[in-house]
């Protein structure tokens, strides 16, 4: 098959850190599901992984993560090829989109175990996460959300280079959801982070780049910035009636909708609109341009 080869380089640090995928497939017995990607990372960041279900997002972080082995090409951090190299797979971290920890354990005995093999400090990740109510229950008696949020907890038990997040957030109420999106913001300023999600407006609000997976390929890998949409609109509410002074927007579920051409737009529309007296109670996005990539 034909590889998509893409690179980002920007950021220099004390010292160089890199990972590197060499028209990597990867797959399972005969069946390959992920066919010659290329790219290479060298800045410390999040980089969001987009796909529809079935798309190879998995099976990508599995062979990053040196679980399996490529049938072709090589995956390297810092030049060392992770398959084959112990110590380098010691600076990786791996988050299954399935909550695996061991069931019959409680919390706080579940993320010891994992840091005497591993290394780290379950109590740390108990303040982190804010897990000690949960501390002497067993993982077998927690909600799904529950279990979700201690699973988190195994990736940040010690210090990595690289965390691989396989839908993190999912089954994660919302307030859960923010604190970890914030953590790993903040990590994401010396580390590198992939992150896969299926909610679009996450991508947008916590990724700086995107890595887009279809039918196993790299379609596309730029900042997230740089994604351009077909048409921009823009929801306005108001307690009076504006219908007047944007003349070409249509009323739709008590919104005053109307099409720009780009956000920077959007800043002069609604000074116009306060300055002719408008009285604004709320201005939202109605399209997210990342969801024309599932559209393709």
């Amino acid at each position: 098959m034909k590889a998509h080869s893409y690179r980002v380089d920007e950021g220099e640090g004390d010292t160089m850190q890199s990972l590197e995928l060499t028209e990597v497939s990867a797959g399972y017995g005969r069946n390959e599901v992920i066919h010659g990607i290329s790219l290479s990372i060298i800045e410390p960041s999040i980089y969001v992984v987009l796909g529809p279900n079935g798309a190879g997002k998995t099976t990508l972080f599995r062979t990053i993560g040196g679980i399996l082995k490529p049938s072709s090409g090589q995956v390297k951090l810092d030049d060392v090829d992770l398959f084959y190299s112990k110590e380098a797979r010691k600076r990786i971290t791996y988050l299954s989109h399935l909550n695996a920890l061991p069931e019959e354990m409680t919390v706080f005995n579940a993320l010891k175990y994992y840091a005497d093999i591993e290394g780290g400090d379950a109590e740390h990740v108990l303040d982190l996460l804010n897990l000690r109510d949960l501390k002497d229950k067993k993982y077998t008696s927690l909600s799904q959300g529950q279990k979700k949020r201690v699973s988190i907890g195994k990736i940040f038990l010690r210090d990595r280079d690289l965390y691989l997040l396989d839908e993190p957030t999912s089954n994660v109420d919302p307030k859960i959801s923010k604190e970890i999106r914030d953590i790993l913001i903040k990590l994401s300023k010396e580390k590198f982070v992939l992150y896969s999600s299926h909610n679009l407006y996450e991508a947008r609000e916590i990724g700086t780049y995107l890595i887009l997976i279809k039918n196993g390929e790299l379609k596309f890998f730029d900042k997230i910035e740089n994604v351009k949409t077909k048409q921009y609109r823009v929801g306005v509410k108001s307690l009076n009636d504006i219908s007047k002074l944007l003349p070409e927007s249509k009323l739709d579920n008590g919104y005053y909708v109307v099409t720009v051409d780009s956000p920077k737009m959007v800043a002069k529309i609604i000074n116009d609109l306060v300055q002719a007296g408008a009285e604004l109670v709320e201005v939202r996005e109605l399209d997210n341009p990342l969801q024309e990539f599932f559209e393709e």
